[in-house]
């Protein structure tokens, strides 16, 4: 078994060398498991953007009832961007925990 950690940092992203490198999964089960660990990152990431007040109406020239109704999507998609360009590793953490939990049942 292989550190996922070392093999994220071996492989390089030739579209965005800045960010961490996609793992790759030997099984098909792994990249299901990678994903869904992805998913809960984004809502986390979604989550905590919502704690830190990002989307919310400004005081003047706001967009009224309509753009407190679309902040939640514009928080999602930016907390997804960020887990495309690495996110905080928590999908890692997540996708070890999942894969330890699928091998012990």
């Amino acid at each position: 078994m292989t550190d996922l950690s070392t093999a994220l940092h071996a492989r390089a992203s030739p579209a965005n060398p800045g960010s961490r490198p996609v793992p790759d999964h030997r099984t098909t089960g792994d990249a299901m498991l990678f994903e869904v660990a992805q998913k809960l990152e984004t809502v986390f990431l979604a989550e905590m953007l919502e704690s830190a007040g990002l989307g919310e109406p400004r005081e003047s020239f706001g967009g009224g009832a309509g753009e407190a109704q679309f902040a939640s999507f514009l928080r999602e998609a930016q907390a997804a961007e960020m887990v495309k360009q690495g996110g905080i590793g928590l999908a890692e953490t997540l996708f070890h925990a999942l894969k330890e939990t699928r091998h012990d049942r």
